[in-house]
């Protein structure tokens, strides 16, 4: 498994200057792009790693997934996805194109404009602070923190999911104001997380819940299922197909540079790379996933397919 891992990092990172950090976001943009690191933990616990799968970064629309799954623990299927889509967007991440011409609702919750509905739904049902606990089960990792820098440089460049706010309002879908939604949004977008967090996350998710290591369900079959079909569906942003039929296997990106990534049963995998290509996405950590989906056959429809 580690020279595995140490062959796809090595051959990826040729790749990283190709892209571009996040700049929109100063904070973000002050990241070394070069940055480029994965984390793999297996279902019987352990964690193998190569590059810098140690370093924090912030967790981006890898938060959608936590809010998600909470908002359907708490809220039920039919509330969560009430004034919410299940269906891919084809659009950038940040756009309210469809979502004002021919569309009531936002087309998925990986998307802005779904998150934030989902995050105005939350805002009512629980604290910041329990969020916070749950992300540090979810991702088993204690010392998950708001990165306050981050928030506030997120919050002070906030123009576009402002107005994507204020279009939800405008149709009756947000449940609090737009400033206690997006603060609630933001926050969750602003915790700092490893590549082993996301990896111990993947786990959970490709243990139907289970915590590994305590044998606690934490969250709900139907709820992992759900959230898996639409990571697989919805969570490369509008690369989410090209992705599927590459790699094959639900995963879900943010523009900190983020990767989760699931394979049911086996492992969880967890990337960091903040290098990104125009769709929002780790160029790099795309291509250490391509990697390892062909070396391990982690594609879930894969079965000694020849290649073509």
């Amino acid at each position: 498994m580690n020279e595995i891992l140490k062959h796809a990092v090595e051959e990826a990172r040729k790749m990283t200057h190709l892209g571009k950090t996040a700049s929109y976001i100063p904070e973000l943009g002050r990241v070394n792009k070069e940055y480029l690191g994965v984390c793999v933990c297996t279902g019987d616990g352990q964690y193998y790693q190569y590059g810098n799968a140690d370093i924090r970064f912030t967790i981006q629309s890898i938060s959608k997934v936590i809010s998600l799954a909470v908002a359907l623990e708490r809220c039920g299927f039919d509330k969560t996805f009430d004034r919410v889509g299940m269906e891919p967007s084809g659009d950038s991440f940040d756009s309210l194109v469809k979502l004002d011409l021919t569309s009531d609702y936002p087309s998925n919750p990986m998307i802005n404009s779904g998150a934030i509905a989902v995050a105005s739904h939350l805002a009512s049902e629980v604290s910041f602070e329990r969020m916070l606990q749950f992300t540090r089960l979810l991702c088993m990792d204690e010392a998950i923190e708001l990165n306050e820098r981050a928030y506030h440089s997120e919050m002070g460049h906030i123009s576009r999911n402002k107005a994507i706010a204020y279009l939800l309002e405008s149709k009756g879908i947000l449940e609090n104001t737009v400033e206690e939604s997006l603060k609630f949004y933001v926050r969750m977008c602003s915790l700092n997380v490893t590549a082993a967090s996301l990896a111990g996350f993947g786990l959970v998710l490709a243990s139907d819940g289970i915590h590994p290591v305590t044998g606690k369900r934490l969250l709900h079959s139907r709820v992992v299922q759900t959230v898996k079909t639409i990571m697989l569906t919805c969570g490369m942003y509008d690369g989410s197909g090209k992705f599927a039929v590459e790699v094959g296997v639900p995963s879900k990106s943010g523009v900190g540079g983020g990767i989760l990534s699931v394979v049911d049963k086996r492992m969880g995998i967890g990337i960091f790379g903040p290098s990104l290509d125009e769709k929002g996405n780790s160029i790099a950590g795309q291509q250490v996933l391509r990697e390892l989906s062909a070396k391990m056959k982690l594609h879930m429809f894969a079965d000694n397919v020849p290649e073509f």
